[in-house]
Parts: structure tokens; C-alpha cells; sequence
């Protein structure tokens, strides 16, 4: 079972953990708890991947299903899950399968949440997954949906200095990403009505990730946390793990803010849309 993520998986793993996810998903986690309604809803994650937002869910509360295409993303996910609380285990049910496929399978019934995170850049036509997005969503549900943010997609390559692709990312929709897949990146304008034309109304939209998205290197060491002339902050990213960064909290704080505010959720590396289904 293979899609075009298949491929660059290993590179994804090795990634886990550092600045960039640690952020989108911190990021994701606070966007989502101003829209989520109350658990104990049901919640189908589709392309959930490692589960890192499945996980934290399910220890919210929720009552979560799963789907990816990897049986090894999917084995991490259920070693992790292993590790949970006999009640967290209780509310996590993992599916593998193409999200494609899946609205047509009698698996699922329709979900108040769905979230489809990180997998619409792998789809050259994001029809047929919105269609099964749209079809596993009950109504009065709602769907969110993270996406390469293509009306800045010039941004990255401009601010490392990296002219040529900067000029072809004008007229484009495609981009060499960082675990080495050319991906496509997705319209604000164009993806809400893509949604409107599968009976999914956008509501809300943010930014993830403004200001750490050209950080030097995932390997590069953390920038000292008290400066001084002889301990000089450098241009490097602080540090990866998820307790480490907490200590940086203001990072967080104004990429969440970031986020939420115009002009700049407009130029942030990532989209995340919350769109619903009319009850």
C-alpha cells in the first residue's frame, strides 16, 4: 500500500521530535481546542500517521479512529498507544487503509470531528480525498484540514536566498519539501471552494509555523537561553525536544498569536482550515 509519501517516510521519521513538528504540532493542538467541540465526540483522523494528535486527543477525552496508508507509521502509533493508560487505549481504534477508499467502506459511521492533517500536498488532485473527508463527516461536524500554504510558498526559498526556486514559486503550486518529495501546496481561495463544493463551509482558518520555519537545521545546536558577549545567541533554532522547547514558551506563545493575526498567518509555511458540515 503506497502513496507519495511512501518513499521520503524514513526521512519523516528521523524528524520527529525536532523544532518544525514540534511547533506544528503544538500549534495544531492549541487551534484545535478553540474549535473542538466538547469530548466524548467520535473523531476519525485521517493519514494520522505517528498519532501524535490522535494521542493527545484520546487523553482529552475524545473517542479516536485512525487511518493511515503506513503499516510502520501505524506500528509507532501502537507502540506509543501501548504505553497509554488502559483508559486512553480504551478510546483508540487504529485503521489501515487509503483515505481515499475509506468513505466507501461501511467501517466508519460519520464523525463530528474529522482532521485530515499533512496529506492533501501528497495528492496531485485533492478531490478524491476531500470527497471521502466530506463523506465520513456527520452533519453538523467538522473537518480540519492542514495544508502547504501556497499563497506563500515564495516565502522559504526567498528568506534562505535561494532565488531560482523563489521565482518559480510565484506561478506554482509545487515545491521540493524538506524529506525530499515534491509535494503541491494549496490556495486559501481555491481549497475553500473545493470545500464548498463538497457541502463543507470554511469557518476558520490560521497559520502554522511564521517565524520557525526557515530555522537552521533540525542537527544544529540550541541557542544559549541566557546571553551574554561571551555566550552570543546565534541564528540556530532552540531546543528540538517537546519539554526543552516549553521552556521557550514565548516561542510558542507568538507563533500561536502568529497564527491567529493578519498580515502574518498569511505568509506561515502551513494553513490550517476548520471548515463544517451543515446540520
Amino acid at each position: 500500500m503506497h502513496t507519495a509519501f511512501t518513499a521520503a517516510e524514513h526521512n519523516w521519521l528521523t524528524r520527529l521530535g525536532k523544532l518544525r513538528d514540534v511547533v506544528r504540532q503544538e500549534l495544531v493542538t492549541r487551534q484545535l481546542g478553540a474549535e473542538l467541540p466538547p469530548p466524548p465526540v467520535p473523531v476519525v483522523d485521517l493519514g494520522c500517521g505517528q498519532g501524535t494528535q490522535a494521542l493527545r486527543l484520546a487523553r482529552s477525552g475524545y473517542q479516536v479512529t485512525g487511518v493511515d496508508a503506513s503499516a510502520g507509521l501505524l506500528a509507532r502509533f501502537e507502540r506509543d498507544l501501548a504505553a497509554e493508560p488502559a483508559e486512553v487505549r480504551a478510546r483508540v481504534r487504529v485503521e489501515r487503509g487509503l483515505i481515499e477508499h475509506w468513505a466507501e467502506r461501511a467501517v466508519l459511521s460519520p464523525a463530528a470531528v474529522v482532521l485530515c492533517h499533512g496529506v492533501l500536498m501528497y495528492q496531485a488532485d485533492p478531490d478524491p480525498v476531500l470527497r471521502a473527508i466530506a463523506g465520513l463527516t456527520a452533519p453538523g461536524g467538522m473537518v480540519s484540514l492542514l495544508v502547504r500554504n501556497g499563497d506563500a510558498l515564495a516565502m522559504r526559498p526567498g528568506l534562505l536566498g535561494d532565488w531560482t526556486a523563489c521565482a518559480a514559486a510565484f506561478g506554482s503550486d509545487q515545491y521540493a519539501n524538506r524529506i525530499g518529495v515534491t509535494a503541491r501546496a494549496d490556495r486559501l481561495a481555491d481549497l475553500t471552494g473545493r470545500l464548498a463544493g463538497h457541502g463543507l463551509e470554511l469557518t476558520a482558518w490560521y497559520g502554522v509555523r511564521v517565524f520557525t520555519d526557515i530555522a537552521a537545521s533540525d542537527a544544529d545546536p540550541p541557542t544559549p537561553t541566557n546571553p551574554t558577549p561571551t555566550n552570543p545567541p546565534t541564528p540556530t533554532e532552540p531546543p528540538a525536544d517537546l519539554e526543552a522547547l516549553l521552556d521557550c514558551e514565548a516561542l510558542l506563545d507568538c507563533e500561536e498569536r502568529a497564527g491567529r493575526t493578519d498580515p502574518y498567518r498569511r505568509v506561515a509555511a502551513m494553513t490550517h482550515l476548520i471548515a463544517r458540515r451543515p446540520a
